[in-house]
């Protein structure tokens, strides 16, 4: 029987009608398994998985295939989204076994959750070397079987290479120190031999948005400098080159903002169509962080426009975001659906739309040829003409807003991607920061408002009896725990709705999650896990696979760097020496990574980067409606500096964070008191000395 029917995640649901006897991963799961004597086939996935949805409709969806599994195995189903925990250890297992990861991961288990055999998709029918799924279960059913002894020995060899290889990385960070000057600097030149000139970006195909990288890329400029033939003015031509590019490709979308999961392509024509949650608001946040520091009017538009595809696309009834927009589109017809059907064009359509000369230099604009771009003849838009720069023509720069306007509503009304309703804290904490300092900076108060909206779902929703939740779905919180990377990423987007608010609610919730953090998820002897050390998942421990932490990111900050980052500007706001120590010494797994790959390690670099430039604290003190208040925290928030933080507080109010204990202004008005390096500055009025402080490389 299947038990997906009551599962929160949208994913697992995706599966409730499928003929496999599907269960969610749990006690009851492996008990079956024990009593019947048969393996575990796992499955892992989520829910805008474009290959994950070929193997359900392939394998899944198959009444023979389904029988033969049923009657073999107990079948799991995982949500990798709302599991990360479960996620990053059997997938340790797949890349040590096969050299190489990804969704849908396909591993079978001993009853007792240890691994026997682990790969990604396999096909219905045998091809290319792969063997067929049905194959696969069949052998292992049938080694199962007979040779009981040969299985049990793999798995325990497969478990023992697992522990050895992470003890040696553990040893390895134990003798690490966090990363330095000279360190930085050699990475940032290392990284510039991987950079691909032509098109931006680092390697080749597939081409991921190195949005973590991009924003470690700016700290490193605006805390050293762009001196010619220094690393700052390396790293900034790394990003910037970077950064245009992603913006008139085919990875962007041209007509309603929002990037793609990843381009098929180095020249980033071809996306693989998902829209991910964590992705764009990670590179919302760096397309502002390059305009405060560049002035570049491109990142000004894509900052707005991503945070607009946020609102308009992934936003929910409840105030959170979504997690992702399905790679394909359904057609109704009950298939799997099509990649790119909602996005793609042809040159007579945009003449159907446009009419035949706006058509045809629509086509011209966005790069829609004949023979097309992607498949059957259709093309991805990308932007071919200069609408950003200073001198940009007028007129054209008004056809392309006029033709954009006009081709958004047919494309509205044609079938959409499906859309993963599930809320997940910690892209969710993200979001909230990219939000609230889109909206400060570039003077949007709904976005703002919209981050706070966000925010109070997830302490309203996701905070159960004082433990924060992973995932909630329709207002309801599911019941995984939160992880260390939803810690860190929510306390990152509460310090900075509180940095453009002023709100007390923010930093008091930061606090408290600040202290569940170290209370939790640290201890003094192991460093930081990524799962709550209070609260074991006894399955993963009994496997004998459980490790405390990943320190590499993924397409998102890893637990140990989100978590470096928050301890960090908490630590500066409040004076919290264990948080800055913490940060410091969770910086030191990063110097392994970084040492050999800096591109995974992104997250991390930046953090080093403002622990390097901070803590640089800027307290302004005054009225609330008073506008020199308002002008000097509007400095403060533009500050360049990686190490700043920002608190503001009204005079002769109680104050939100320490960093605002016994600051007044002695009625003289509105005043900044800068401070760096445990050592203060004159308190200033005087906006262009505080503009100084804050935008000077360190």
């Amino acid at each position: 029987m299947n038990r997906l029917a009551s599962a929160t995640s949208p994913y697992l649901l995706q599966h409730k009608d499928n003929p496999v006897d599907w269960q969610e991963w749990g006690p009851e799961a492996f008990e079956e398994a024990r009593r019947r004597d048969v393996p575990i086939l796992l499955s892992v996935g989520y829910a805008s998985c474009h290959w994950c949805h070929v193997m359900a409709h392939e394998s899944f969806e198959d009444e023979q295939t389904a029988a033969e599994l049923n009657a073999a195995f107990v079948s799991i189903k995982v949500d990798r989204e709302e599991r990360p925990d479960v996620d990053a250890v059997y997938m340790e297992a797949t890349v040590a076994l096969t050299g190489h990861g990804g969704w849908p991961m396909t591993v079978l288990l001993t009853p007792d959750g240890t691994v026997f055999h682990a790969g990604t998709y396999y096909p219905p029918t045998a091809r290319q070397g792969m063997a067929s799924f049905r194959q696969l279960i069949a052998a292992a059913s049938e080694a199962w079987r007979e040779r009981r002894h040969e299985v049990e020995g793999a798995s325990a060899r497969i478990t023992e290479a697992l522990t050895g290889q992470r003890a040696g990385q553990a040893s390895a960070s134990a003798d690490a120190a966090p990363p330095g000057p000279a360190d930085l600097e050699g990475w940032v030149r290392a990284l510039a031999e991987q950079h691909d000139r032509v098109h931006g970006g680092f390697g080749g195909a597939p081409k991921f948005p190195p949005s973590m990288v991009l924003e470690w890329l700016l700290r490193h400029a605006a805390r050293t400098g762009t001196q010619p033939g220094a690393s700052g003015a390396i790293a900034l031509d790394l990003a910037a080159n970077t950064l245009r590019h992603m913006a008139s490709s085919g990875t962007y979308d041209q007509l309603e903002g929002g990037f793609a999961r990843y381009s098929v392509d180095a020249a980033w024509v071809v996306p693989h169509f998902e829209k991910m949650l964590y992705d764009n608001a990670l590179l919302a946040r760096v397309y502002l962080h390059w305009w405060r520091l560049t002035g570049d009017p491109l990142g000004r538009r894509i900052a707005l426009e991503t945070c607009d595809f946020l609102l308009h696309r992934l936003g929910t009834a409840e105030g959170g975001l979504a997690s992702a927009l399905d790679a394909d589109t359904p057609t109704g017809d009950g298939g799997h659906g099509v990649e790119g059907l909602t996005y793609v064009w042809t040159p007579a359509e945009l003449v159907e739309v446009l009419g035949q000369d706006d058509g045809v230099w629509a086509a011209r604009a966005f790069g829609v040829t004949e023979a097309g771009t992607f498949e059957h003849g259709t093309s991805t838009l990308r932007l071919l003409v200069d609408v950003d720069a200073p001198d940009a023509d007028p007129a054209t720069v008004q056809r392309w807003q006029d033709v954009r306007a006009r081709l958004r509503s047919p494309r509205a009304g044609r079938p959409q991607p499906v859309r993963d309703d599930k809320v997940v804290a910690a892209w969710n904490g993200l979001a909230v920061a990219s939000l609230a300092e889109t909206g400060a900076l570039l003077d949007r108060p709904d976005l703002v408002e919209a981050a706070r909206r966000a925010a109070s779902l997830l302490l309203d929703v996701h905070v159960v009896d004082g433990r924060l939740r992973r995932v909630s779905l329709g207002g309801v919180a599911g019941d995984p725990s939160g992880t260390l990377e939803d810690q860190g990423d929510l306390v990152e987007g509460l310090l900075a709705l509180y940095a453009v608010t002023g709100e007390r609610r923010w930093s008091d919730a930061s606090s408290e999650l600040v202290a569940a953090l170290l209370e939790r998820f640290w201890d003094v002897g192991t460093g930081l896990s990524d799962t709550p050390l209070d609260d074991p998942d006894p399955l993963l421990a009994h496997a004998g696979t459980r490790r405390p932490a990943d320190p590499g990111d993924n397409a998102y900050p890893s637990g140990v760097a989100a978590a470096a980052g928050a301890l960090l500007s908490w630590a500066a706001l409040s004076g919290d020496a264990t948080a800055r120590d913490v940060a410091e010494s969770a910086l030191a797994v990063t110097a392994r990574i970084a040492a050999t790959s800096p591109r995974f390690a992104g997250w991390g670099l930046a953090v080093a980067e403002a622990a390097l430039d901070g803590p640089r604290e800027v307290a302004v003190v005054g009225g609330w409606d008073d506008s020199a208040t308002s002008q000097l925290w509007q400095v403060a928030l533009n500050g360049t500096a990686p190490g700043l933080v920002v608190a503001v507080g009204e005079s002769g109010a109680p104050p939100a964070v320490p960093l605002l204990e016994q600051r007044g202004t002695a009625g003289t008005g509105a005043l900044a008191y800068p401070c760096r390096g445990m050592v203060c500055d004159l308190p200033t009025s005087d906006p262009e000395v505080l503009r100084r402080f804050v935008r000077r490389p360190g």
